[in-house]
């Protein structure tokens, strides 16, 4: 038989509770990042003081004109360091400076792999203006026909076998394409026997040359250029300077061994020659080019050389930068492969129209035969400090927010967009040492601290089962059931935002049970009340409820309150504890709602509810019994 209507239905909160579980504990086993045997996928993420960590020192180089960092720019660059490893402040990392040149990095766990944490992430947006072979294949060519180049009236270059790049089999594939607000689109990076450059004596008349001494330099650079040019010897600089176009040795076979000595420079070496050397001495190849220092080609006001795939790509200054990208989020495509999203500004959106415009109809003819795509239009190369992430060609014209695909997978998508939503770093670094640190406290204070939170909940059960008796077992089952979900909820958010459980959040949960305890009393009193005013035990159920209930919400919202007012003011272990408080008392109410109350309903149907010794209402039953025999006023009971 139905119930009468306004009569409250247990079953369906236990049911949503019993659903909100069975989510919870399918994420805890089965979402990204679960692994390992079952007890590895139970296992919450522990912080420094309970399981140690990694630790990783940067330091801080010159910049290349040999300016030392600022302390200004030190700190700056320790609190975007900071947001990329703890974006959400609960991963309770560590970092610090030290002296007036080192960063150090302290995360929980051993072994971590810190390797991109201290890279700049200078994102810039640059045009491919020509191309030409990295490999180094190109300084040694042989005397056969496939090695020269043959003249054709065709706009599209004969790739040559020892001009054509050999991608990399470790290189991600990586193109870009508009998402769902913007115009256009852009086509997947040419395949290298598709895009391969043929080196070429002649430079195209409308392409731009890159000129070997034509941009300003600091002193510092052009003393250390004077070193270089001693190095390699006055006749091959001269060769080197007079290029306008990437050498073709098979012209001229002696260029050869004039040039052979820039083959010999260290990537450091490279970083500080004009860009037209860099790119037109077939000697510097990409290895050397890839490997030069961070922020080697950070100025957007410059042309710059670049490698993808072997290939050497003169790029042309940059349009749009980093500052331009409003945010960045890793997301799944409608393929289910892993992109970076890219939201830009008001006014780096304009940018970034302009320079889609301008590669669409290759204005001025700026990019080279070589440089351009399969459909012949030029290619946008992303680029990411030294590395080009992706070079696509684009199709259209660009309106709206676009997108970097590629072989990422949710662990570089998201070190990606964090690069990219906290900034550049205003300082290079190197990268000293790594090592694995101890616990501070260890696991002797891991067991102390759960012990002392299950003292406290033994403590509630005993004295809710002597005090409240039936009642009591709501309480055990109310804690362990809140237990379970805040478990699962730990497990769960250190997978997805990073969430580190130290002592300082044991504590936090430990306050918890004294929240949860206090709602208990709240309400059984109140039932208590009822009852006493002469109401039957299960008439009693729903009016207590229902006046207990402002109270029972007043009092968690005001410890949420106080959690979230000290997650925000407060840094470090104290706000791991606010953050632990606030979603222990966030779950105690889904407990409350979803448990408490519809199962009270349920013994409120029960013969041993109404017995004095088992329900424990001893107190109240009996003053109850006593006045059933007097003659009371219908109106003043109700009232």
């Amino acid at each position: 038989m139905a119930p009468p209507q306004g009569q409250m239905r247990p079953g369906r909160q236990l049911a949503v509770l019993g659903f909100i579980f069975v989510v919870l504990y399918l994420l805890v086993f089965f979402s990204g990042g679960a692994s390992g045997g079952w007890k590895d996928r139970l296992e919450p993420r522990l912080g420094l003081d309970l399981i140690g960590g990694t630790r990783l020192t940067l330091e801080a180089t010159n910049s290349v004109d040999g300016k030392p960092p600022t302390s200004a720019n030190l700190e700056e660059a320790r609190q975007i360091i900071e947001n990329r490893v703890n974006a959400y402040g609960v991963a309770e990392a560590e970092v610090v400076t030290e002296g007036n040149r080192n960063i150090v990095i302290s995360l929980p766990g051993q072994n971590r792999d810190l390797t991109n944490v201290g890279e700049a992430a200078e994102l810039r947006f640059r045009k491919v203006l020509k191309a030409t072979d990295g490999s180094g294949a190109a300084a040694a060519p042989a005397p056969t026909a496939s090695a020269t180049p043959a003249p054709s009236g065709s706009a599209s270059p004969a790739p040559s076998g020892s001009a054509s790049p050999q991608p990399s089999g470790s290189a991600p594939k990586a193109t870009a394409s508009p998402s769902a607000g913007g115009q256009g689109g852009m086509a997947p990076t040419p395949s290298a026997s598709a895009a391969a450059p043929t080196p070429s004596a002649t430079p195209s008349a409308a392409a731009p040359s890159p000129s070997a001494s034509a941009e300003p330099v600091p002193q510092s650079i052009e003393q250390q250029r004077k070193a270089i040019e001693q190095k390699v010897g006055a006749a091959a600089w001269a060769a080197a300077s007079g290029l306008q176009a990437p050498a073709d040795l098979t012209a001229d076979p002696s260029l050869a061994d004039k040039l052979k000595p820039f083959g010999t420079l260290s990537p450091q070496e490279v970083a500080v020659l004009p860009v037209g050397i860099q790119f037109n001495v077939p000697t510097i190849t990409c290895q050397q080019l890839d490997n030069r220092p961070a922020a080697s080609i950070k100025d957007e006001n410059q042309q710059a050389v670049a490698c993808e795939s072997g290939a050497k790509y003169l790029l042309d200054k940059a349009k749009v930068l980093g500052t331009d990208v409003d945010d960045a989020n890793a997301v799944l495509d409608q393929t289910s492969s892993w992109v970076v999203s890219l939201n830009f500004t008001g006014k780096g959106q304009e940018k970034w129209t302009a320079l889609t415009r301008e590669a669409f109809n290759n204005e001025g003819q700026a990019c080279d035969q070589t440089a351009l795509g399969q459909d012949g239009k030029c290619r946008v190369a992303v680029v990411l400090d030294n590395e080009i992430v992706s070079s696509p060609e684009i199709q259209g014209v660009l309106t709206g927010d676009s997108q970097i695909t590629g072989s990422f997978d949710n662990k570089t998508a998201n070190a990606l967009a964090s690069q990219l939503r906290y900034g550049a770093l205003p300082v290079t670094f190197e990268p000293q040492e790594q090592q694995n640190v101890t616990a501070t406290l260890g696991d002797s204070h891991l067991k102390a601290g759960l012990l002392a939170a299950g003292i406290g909940m033994l403590l509630v059960i005993i004295y809710s089962f002597f005090y409240y008796r039936l009642l009591g077992s709501v309480i055990f089952l109310s804690l362990v059931l809140s237990a379970l979900l805040v478990f699962g909820a730990l497990v769960v958010l250190g997978r997805s935002i990073g969430f580190t459980l130290t002592l300082a959040g044991i504590a936090g949960m430990i306050v918890s049970l004294g929240v949860a305890a206090d709602s208990f009393v709240i309400y059984f009193e109140r039932l208590k009340d009822e009852i006493r005013e002469g109401r039957s035990p299960r008439s009693a159920v729903p009016r207590a409820w229902v006046r207990a209930r402002r109270t029972i919400i007043s009092a968690n919202a005001i410890t949420l309150m106080s959690a979230v007012v000290l997650y925000i003011v407060s840094v470090g272990a104290v706000k791991g504890f606010a953050f632990a408080l606030g979603l222990a008392t966030v779950l105690d109410l889904v407990v409350v709602f979803l448990f408490r109350h519809p199962i009270m309903t349920m013994f409120a149907r029960t013969r041993a509810f109404l017995s004095p010794r088992v329900s424990g209402l001893g107190r109240a039953l009996p003053a109850r019994s006593a006045e059933s025999g007097a003659a009371r006023n219908p109106r003043v009971k109700e009232a």
